[in-house]
């Protein structure tokens, strides 16, 4: 049983009543995720308009701020979701309008958490982009951010945290005995490709799957496997005797594999930052004479903005940027060409359910009857 398959709420009994927790970070995901769990809640036969449970986190002009649930927590198995890369909310301070950063966020879920006094029955933290998930290994005197705030959520009485693409989920170690789920929404995003890209050919002689680097052989070589093709990598070549911003700089990308000529390439990472390297291997395989060169990143954050990209695509370079809804996108994201929103909303929602529900999730973590599935209906395998 699965819970895309079944309607878990009237096939199990939950473990405790639901309550969803949305942040103001991520209020559309969290209407959407509200929505497809109401639905699902009504075919049952119960009569719930909503799990949302209305919070607040008001702050001092000092910058001082406090956590408010407005109605009962109780007995609840409470899901807060939260979006700590959100830097479009604002706060005042000294007089100031100040954009909220990771650890603004951060604090924030700990407010809400000391809030529900101990009163819920179960709290689950969904994450979708880390916190502190960049910074997941330490190299001589370094913080090591990530760990500690898993540790520190656990001490408070998280049971569960979820998160989606980890740029290293092994930061899992840091809390063994605490509940974590790394979500990969391979399927949304293949199902996002074909329904946007008409005349996508997924076949062995027409596409290829390229990692970025050596950290995402992973998620690549999952591409590569279900469909079936083949897949090459760059790796990163660094210049170790300098320091930029923190980290060795990136002296090339060298590629290692089969020929890419006159295939479509797709290339997948977690995250999307400045994008210069992820243009650098588009360039870079244009070199090579590659077709179509499509790109995804489970965060597609822009820091540099668009303008790279925008010159890339008017060039022939990129064709299309994949990306979730999973983290803010700027209103000028959304109105380009060449960017498609793989929408992840009904994926958490199944994962809540049956976290709430109390069964096993193995078969959502691994879609792979789906995709073969949706592989079938477009005539692929």
């Amino acid at each position: 049983m699965t819970a895309s398959s079944e309607n878990l709420f009237s096939t199990e009994i939950s473990a405790a009543p639901l309550g969803i927790i949305a942040m103001n970070s991520v209020t559309e995901l969290g209407a959407k995720i509200n929505n497809y769990l109401v639905d699902w809640s009504k075919r049952a036969g119960n009569d719930q308009d909503s799990f949302l449970i209305d919070v607040e986190c008001p702050r001092f002009s000092s910058g001082d701020g406090k956590g408010l649930i407005k109605s009962t927590v109780r007995g609840k198995d409470l899901f807060i979701i939260i979006d700590v890369g959100n830097y479009n909310i604002k706060y005042d301070y000294f007089g100031m309008k100040n954009a909220m950063s990771p650890d603004d966020h951060f604090q924030d879920l700990k407010r809400i958490i000391q809030a529900a006094s101990g009163k819920a029955h179960r709290i689950n933290v969904i994450m979708p982009i880390l916190y502190g998930g960049r910074q997941h290994r330490r190299n001589y005197r370094e913080s090591l951010d990530c760990a500690c705030a898993l540790q520190e959520l656990a001490a408070m009485g998280v049971s569960n945290i979820v998160t989606v693409d980890a740029h290293d989920p092994r930061v899992q170690n840091a809390v063994p005995l605490m509940g974590f789920d790394n979500v990969m929404p391979a399927y949304q995003v293949l199902k996002a490709m074909l329904h946007d890209i008409k005349d996508l050919n997924l076949s062995k002689d027409s596409f290829m799957i390229v990692s970025p680097d050596e950290g995402a052989l992973n998620r690549n070589m999952y591409y590569a496997s279900v469909l079936g093709v083949e897949m090459g990598m760059f790796y990163k070549r660094r210049d170790f005797s300098t320091i930029v911003n923190g980290r060795n700089p990136i002296v090339a990308h060298e590629y290692l594999g089969n020929p890419v000529e006159g295939k479509d390439i797709f290339v997948s990472d977690d995250i999307i930052s400045s994008g210069e390297s992820m243009l650098d291997l588009a360039y870079a395989l244009k070199e090579k004479k590659a077709g179509r060169i499509f790109t995804y990143a489970t965060y597609a954050i822009f820091t540099n903005g668009l303008d790279k990209f925008d010159k890339a695509y008017n060039n022939g370079i990129i064709d299309g940027v994949f990306g979730t809804n999973l983290t803010y996108r700027t209103p000028e994201l959304l109105s380009r060409p060449w960017f498609h929103e793989v929408d992840v909303s009904k994926y958490i929602a199944y994962f809540i359910e049956a976290i709430n529900h109390d069964v096993s999730i193995s078969k959502i973590i691994d879609p792979h009857t789906k995709i073969e599935n949706l592989l079938k209906k477009y005539g692929m395998k």
